[in-house]
């Protein structure tokens, strides 16, 4: 995705948020009329609250345009109002950098429903802290980094991280079962564009092994939350969360191969979301418009 990206088909998706007040909707309907837009989806919340309010449109033009040149000409009409908006092409990829470490169901199952076009990203580097992903990253055609991180090495395996997302014109990091804690600084250049998974048995559950102390409590479900990345450890912006029932007859290998499998549907879907412009922060929350 970039900003001067044309889409071929004229289809365009417009998100905003400001504060609840009268006027929004007829304003921002009034601009896609004024562009000969044609809306083909629109959903809005107005969350009583935070009293701010939230919409996303996808729109078709009637020709070929330039999404910069949409952004633009929507400005005044965001101005007035106090919007935060973004304007993309509907169907233009998100350049995803994928990081993981020595668990690979999350990052095979993202590589695979990306080959498939399941997912609306491309794919142009993963980072890892170990060569355990090499292999199957090589595999899909895609480059590999080892930047391997050790107390000692980690603000500068950070800082190449950054280089590697600003080079590489990356619009989304995911954490694919990355098992470092990132800085508070890079949880901060990376706001609102850094995607994490983990298990669902938080705080429950800390430490090593959560599946095998699960299964020692007994318990009856397990699940997965995906989340955006911010300093406070696994509490970012909920995106997407989901859980499966287990019973006494599983073993913790078991229980194990069950929560990979949630794990991988629940960091999935929320990709899938953000790529296709569904989600929008609400302060610690989300709106996410399926």
């Amino acid at each position: 995705m970039t900003t001067s990206t044309i889409e071929p088909l004229g289809d365009y998706v417009l998100t905003l948020s400001c504060l609840d007040q009268p006027g929004i909707v007829h304003a921002v309907s009034s601009f896609l009329l004024d562009k000969g837009g044609n809306i083909r989806e629109s959903q809005q919340f107005g969350d009583r609250e935070s009293g701010r309010f939230f919409m996303r449109i996808d729109f078709e033009t009637a020709q070929a345009s330039d999404a910069e040149a949409l952004r633009s000409d929507f400005a005044p009409v965001a101005e007035r109002f106090g919007m935060s908006y973004e304007l993309w092409a509907a169907h233009a990829p998100y350049r995803t950098l994928i990081m993981c470490s020595k668990q690979l169901h999350c990052l095979n199952d993202l590589l695979f429903r990306t080959t498939t076009g399941d997912l609306q990203i491309e794919v142009p580097l993963v980072v890892s802290n170990h060569r355990d992903a090499e292999p199957l990253v090589r595999s899909h055609g895609i480059d590999f980094r080892h930047i391997p991180v050790t107390p000692d090495t980690k603000a500068e395996a950070e800082a190449e991280l950054m280089r590697l997302v600003d080079d590489l014109g990356i619009h989304l990091v995911v954490l694919a079962r990355y098992m470092q804690i990132l800085s508070d600084d890079l949880c901060r250049r990376l706001s609102g564009r850094a995607i994490n998974i983990h298990h669902s048995f938080l705080p429950s559950f800390k430490g090593a092994k959560p599946y095998h102390q699960a299964f020692e409590r007994g318990v009856k479900l397990i699940g997965a939350t995906a989340h955006y990345v911010t300093g406070d450890l696994d509490e970012g912006p909920i995106i997407e969360q989901d859980v499966t029932r287990v019973d006494h007859t599983l073993s913790p290998d078991q229980l194990v191969a069950a929560g990979r499998d949630v794990e991988a549907q629940v960091l999935s879907r929320a990709v899938r979301w953000h790529s296709q412009t569904r989600i929008l922060l609400n302060g610690s929350r989300t709106v996410v418009f399926r």
